[in-house]
């Protein structure tokens, strides 16, 4: 009797199949197979919070599984990924099949290698009611601001717009920034800069910092010039000369919100496509078999912990040695201490087996799965390599009591920067500090030097940048905002909503966006007060620790949120209060006037302004910009029209492919394309003919359907069950042949190839 193992992935767990031979099977839920219902709150608020969860639509193939594959199953462990969420998938499916809750049934990974699933399969536990709860009350609370907000929203605003609690959070801070730019005064001032001539004939470049007694600010050019005609006057003396070795340590790998901001900053990735890169390499990928066939190239990928198992470090010791020599080893192990608030549940993100490098693996990998991968590769490389050594030099030149200065580096010990170039700013783990390779001439305190040219340049202050993704996640790590899994989803959300839209690697606040950031600072400020929502976070924490309840912090929030809910139901509908057209710089194909954005049943696109009298329309791509469309010849269907005799095309609609006459519109006749499968219809031994159904699928019915019933999803074979003797059926699916009858149920794991 073989035993169940359920995880959340099909990816993982075809990999976790190979691990554990004949004896387990593997199967995925894909995800959460319940949920609170869509359509209603799905929380009853005066029963303590009561949540009503139901399956959710579409998993009734797979809840079905389970639990056939549970009656059959000698053990049954619950492998969900190692988080909040993934506890509560367990908690749900165990709760579906039926599992006590004192049955240790539930095995984490944090690694998906061989050695760590056998290892987590020896160590089964009980699900983790603390963890489900924090994770209950998550929800629970997303659902409450959600719904809530959204009422109120469509009562006062407009129908359609939506909020929620972090997502409102994360648009308000895109919107003040956007407030900043607009209110931002540029401040003038100026610098002053000199190229100096040394005695052996080199060229030193350098600013002036300031006076003896400190820097001074400049700030209009006639300060500037009293400053350069008291250099006139003077002579340029080197006053100082500092020499300093300085060690320079590696940063430590990466938690989520690093590996967000450097993959977005270095390779150009949005948070989501980070993500579901990391979830692959996390998965398992087949690496061949001289590299160990299917196994997980990365530890889980959702982590605030900086923290690296011993077994780890010694490999990555090991490789170090290996590649670089025993002088590129730290005398003392690298360890890094955890950001205020983090959670020590996982490591960092690591690779899970340091011998397999990026070089090794890169021809079994995708274009964007090998550069994340040697990205986290390299990170936690140099996280355990010996600091860089560098020679510093810093120069100070004088000249009537005004300071001028440079310096520069010059690396005497690679250490880290042989992994991280520092030649290189993308490969610069350390953002804070610039590296700069310029070599200096060599110059004494005392000598004099010719001034080449002393320039005076203007400036103006700029205002604060936009936030891009890597920076808005670093925002949400230093003010506690989110957790790790809440990053991706969150950008994805304000954007797919068009609260925000991107500028190139900028996010940049839309009008709708910054009317419902101004509605909910009027009627919500808890709810989008930073400190707030990072109190809320230590709160869901605390249920996790034993230290709170879930209906104490829900009690302890919707007290406030609901008389905030009444006041603003009471305000009145806001007449004031309208959404802005959104103009591009896209002029009208037929009248000229500039574009703006709508937003339709299929997502945005642009519209002429002067509808209806001119119904020009123009598909965009996910950055706003037109999509050319391309029209093809039609494909002729191979036979005439039956009622014009024109030739017959064939076409493409919402319900899939049909034939239609080619002098449409003046001849509208169509047909529907059906293909003989070969198979008699079990009912009354006619053809079953494969037809084409809404999205374009195929199903499959009698050929004197509706007369006679019969129809399916499911492929017929012409192949017999060996079992009864009755049609078998392709179920794609679940890529598995079954057979239908209820008396037999006989099936196998089978793929087969697609058909017209």
């Amino acid at each position: 009797m073989a035993n169940l193992v359920i995880v959340e992935s099909p990816s993982k767990a075809n990999t976790i199949k190979g691990y554990l031979g004949p004896n387990y099977k593997v199967i995925a839920s894909v995800g959460h197979i319940r949920d609170l219902p869509k359509s209603t709150l799905g929380i009853d608020v005066e029963a303590g919070f009561e949540p009503h969860y139901i399956n959710i639509r579409g998993k009734g193939d797979i809840i079905k599984e389970l639990k056939r594959e549970a009656k059959s199953a000698g053990k049954i462990f619950l492998a969900t990924d190692p988080d909040r969420e993934g506890e509560a998938i367990s908690w749900h499916i165990a709760g579906e099949l039926g599992i006590p809750k004192d049955k240790e049934c539930r095995v984490t990974f944090n690694e998906i290698t061989k050695s760590a699933v056998k290892e987590g399969i020896k160590h089964p536990r009980k699900i983790n009611e603390d963890l489900v709860n924090s994770q209950q009350a998550r929800r629970i609370l997303d659902r409450l601001v959600g719904f809530k907000l959204s009422e109120v929203l469509w009562k006062n605003l407009k129908s359609g717009l939506s909020a929620g609690r972090v997502q409102s959070v994360a648009t308000r801070i895109i919107t003040e920034r956007e407030e900043e730019i607009r209110a931002f005064v540029p401040q003038e001032y100026w610098t002053v800069e000199g190229q100096f001539k040394t005695a052996s004939g080199d060229v030193i470049s350098a600013r002036l910092n300031g006076e003896r007694t400190g820097k001074i600010k400049i700030e209009s050019e006639d300060a500037a010039k009293k400053i350069t005609d008291k250099l006139d006057s003077g002579s340029f003396v080197v006053s100082a000369v500092r020499h300093q070795e300085k060690y320079k340590s590696p940063a430590p790998p990466f938690t989520t919100s690093s590996l967000i901001q450097d993959a977005s900053k270095k390779l150009g990735f949005q948070s989501q496509k980070i993500m579901k890169v990391a979830q692959e390499l996390y998965d398992g990928l087949n690496l061949g078999a001289e590299l160990g066939g299917v196994q997980g190239l990365i530890t889980y990928m959702r982590t605030d912990s900086t923290r690296v198992s011993e077994v780890a470090k010694s490999a990555a010791a090991e490789y170090i040695a290996d590649n670089f020599g025993k002088e590129y080893v730290p005398a003392q192990e690298r360890s890094y201490k955890a950001a205020s608030g983090a959670q020590d549940a996982h490591e960092a993100i690591r690779p899970s087996d340091p011998r397999l490098s990026p070089k090794l693996v890169k021809k079994m990998l995708s274009s964007d799965q090998y550069k994340l991968y040697k990205l986290i590769f390299d990170r936690f490389i140099a996280s355990q390599m010996a600091s860089a050594i560098l020679d510093t030099v810093s120069v100070d030149i004088e000249n009537n009591g005004y300071i001028f200065k440079t310096g520069g580096y010059i690396i005497k010990f690679k250490g880290y920067l042989a992994v991280y170039d520092s030649g290189d700013k993308s490969n610069d783990s350390d953002e804070d500090e610039d590296v700069s390779l310029t070599k200096l001439p060599s110059v004494t305190a005392g000598e004099k030097l010719v001034a080449e040219s002393i320039e005076r340049l203007q400036h103006f202050t700029e205002p604060p940048p936009r936030y891009t993704e890597a920076s808005l996640v670093e925002f949400f790590k230093e003010r506690g905002i989110g957790r790790p899994s809440t990053y991706a989803p969150t950008i994805t959300i304000i954007t797919s909503r068009n609260y925000v839209k991107r500028d190139g690697k900028s996010l940049v606040a839309t009008p709708l966006g910054e009317l419902i950031t101004n509605f909910m600072r009027r009627h919500f400020p808890d709810i989008i007060d930073y400190d707030f929502t990072a109190s809320m976070e230590s709160a869901l924490d605390s249920i996790e620790n034993k230290e709170n309840t879930t209906l104490g912090v829900l009690s302890s929030f919707y007290k406030k949120f609901e008389k905030d809910l009444l006041a603003a139901m009471d305000s009145g509908k806001e007449a004031a209060l309208t959404v802005p057209a959104e103009e591009s710089d896209i002029p009208c194909d037929i009248c000229g006037k500039k574009m703006i954005y709508k937003t339709g049943r299929f997502g945005k696109f642009l519209a002429c302004p002067a509808y209806p009298a001119c119904k020009c329309t123009k598909a965009v791509d996910g950055d706003g910009k037109p999509v050319e469309q391309k029209v093809e010849a039609p494909t002729l269907a191979g036979f005439a029209c039956e009622e014009c005799g024109a030739e017959m095309v064939i076409r493409q609609g919402r319900y899939g492919t049909f034939y239609a006459c080619s002098n449409y519109p003046s001849c509208r006749f169509t047909k529907q394309k059906v293909t003989e499968t070969g198979v008699p219809c079990p009912i009354c031994s006619s053809k079953i003919l494969a037809r084409h159904g809404r999205g374009k699928s195929l199903f499959y019915s009698c050929e004197r359907y509706p007369e006679c019933d019969f129809s399916t999803w499911d492929r017929p074979l012409t192949e017999k069950c060996p079992d009864c003797g009755a049609n078998l059926y392709y179920r794609k699916s679940r890529k598995m042949v079954v057979c239908k009858e209820r008396s037999c149920g006989y099936q196998r794991e089978e793929e087969l190839a697609e058909t017209e």
